[in-house]
């Protein structure tokens, strides 16, 4: 069996950015979620709200829609954090810029979080 680590790879039993592999895997996790849920939520969606804004907010509104809803968004908004991750990693090499961006990303990200979660619970409890 070959071996591709580096002899100080090895030694030290880490890769070049220590978490590279459970990023991988995160993002991949996340698009696999979002195959799922994406579908599912726009035929939910067209199904019980279509055409109509009063049933679109009943359908976010029950528990199925508010469970679905929250679920297609974190991934996405999940997904899009670690994407942008990416991006920024690779192609700013300013360090204080680089950690700047990060930030922004990672706040920017859980903000839109809180803001669909409000939106759903406000929603929810007028039902």
């Amino acid at each position: 069996m070959s071996d591709f680590r580096t002899p100080l790879a090895r030694a030290r039993g880490l890769g070049a950015a220590k978490s590279g592999a459970g990023h991988f895997i995160a993002q991949r996790v996340s698009a696999i979620a979002l195959i799922i849920l994406v579908p599912l939520f726009t035929w939910s969606l067209a199904k019980h709200g279509f055409g109509d804004y009063d049933a679109a907010i009943a359908w976010i509104g029950s528990p199925l829609g508010a469970i679905v809803t929250l679920l297609t968004l974190t991934a996405a908004f999940y997904h899009m954090r670690l994407g942008l991750q990416t991006v920024i990693e690779d192609y700013i090499h300013k360090p204080g810029t680089k950690i700047a961006l990060l930030l922004v990303n990672t706040f920017i990200a859980a903000g839109l979080w809180l803001a669909t979660l409000w939106a759903v619970l406000s929603v929810a409890a007028q039902q």
